[in-house]
């Protein structure tokens, strides 16, 4: 099989579960691969070794965005391009197919793709609730594209050039338990609440840009506490989130509401404690 000329960089901490998926999905398809690990205690570095892949130990670890940009300062990257992938993530084969005809023509002033996310939770593809397609910038040009410096939702952006959309899939399928998806997302939101306290930052485009203006423009205006209430009747009945079945009950309740009461109610205990 001849490498599609890309280097994938996918930063890891204890993901034994998910790793082995991703890596044999791009493995002898991707050109190189790079692990950057935070220290991990459990078998990601092991299972990596089992693929090829070349596993950078950085445990000065902040956040995801300044993980990810100092991989792209100090790794020895050889391809023209990058992907960018979670360690719970893999791509459709039809995404592979259209990525490796793609970069072998790319038209002048494109520096970067977007791709279409599609999640899965509990085993179970999470289609309604406004939640699929969600399009992420993750393949772009070396040298032409960095993540956003903030400590939750990140995103690439482009120094310079334009982005087009890829067609095909890629996966978003966790294997960790509940229990760790709910100690993930209340570190999440711990985060989130320090972001929106910061004041949210613009310069993004596409649907992540469009759903960052909306955040501002409309959910920040709202009341805290109720805005959550309202977002995720908005998500299961007028999204038709309900659609998705029992998974989809649990996960449009605790991602689209309990998470976002949850950083409320962090924004909440913080203000009172200025206020003293």
């Amino acid at each position: 099989m001849i490498k599609t000329p890309l280097s994938v960089i996918i930063l890891t901490y204890n993901e034994e579960l998910n790793i082995e998926a991703c890596l044999k999905n791009i493995f002898g398809w991707a050109g190189e691969i790079f692990i950057v690990d935070n220290g991990s205690t459990d078998k990601t570095a092991e299972i990596a070794k089992n693929y090829e892949a070349r596993i950078i130990e950085h445990e000065d670890y902040k956040n995801q965005a300044q993980q990810f940009n100092w991989a792209l300062d100090n790794l020895k990257i050889k391809n023209e391009w990058i992907l960018r992938l979670d360690a719970d993530e893999y791509l459709t084969e039809e995404l592979k197919n259209e990525i490796a005809e793609t970069l072998k023509s790319v038209p002048k002033g494109i520096n970067g793709y977007y791709m279409k996310r599609r999640g899965y939770f509990m085993g179970k593809w999470i289609r309604h609730g406004g939640y699929y397609p969600t399009w992420i910038l993750r393949l772009f040009r070396y040298g032409k594209g960095r993540s956003e410096d903030r400590e939750m939702d990140e995103h690439i952006i482009l120094s310079e050039g334009k982005a087009e959309r890829l067609k095909n899939d890629f996966i978003d399928d966790n294997k960790k338990n509940l229990e760790s998806w709910i100690f993930k997302h209340n570190n999440f939101s711990t985060r989130e609440a320090r972001e929106r306290l910061r004041g949210e930052s613009a310069g993004i485009g596409g649907q992540a840009g469009r759903k960052r203006w909306l955040k501002q423009n409309l959910y920040f205006r709202l009341p805290l506490f109720f805005r959550s209430f309202l977002y995720f009747i908005y998500r299961y009945f007028f999204r038709l989130g309900f659609l998705d079945g029992k998974e989809g009950l649990i996960f449009h309740f605790l991602q689209g509401f309990w998470h976002q009461f949850l950083i409320d109610a962090k924004i909440y205990e913080k203000l009172k404690i200025e206020e003293k």
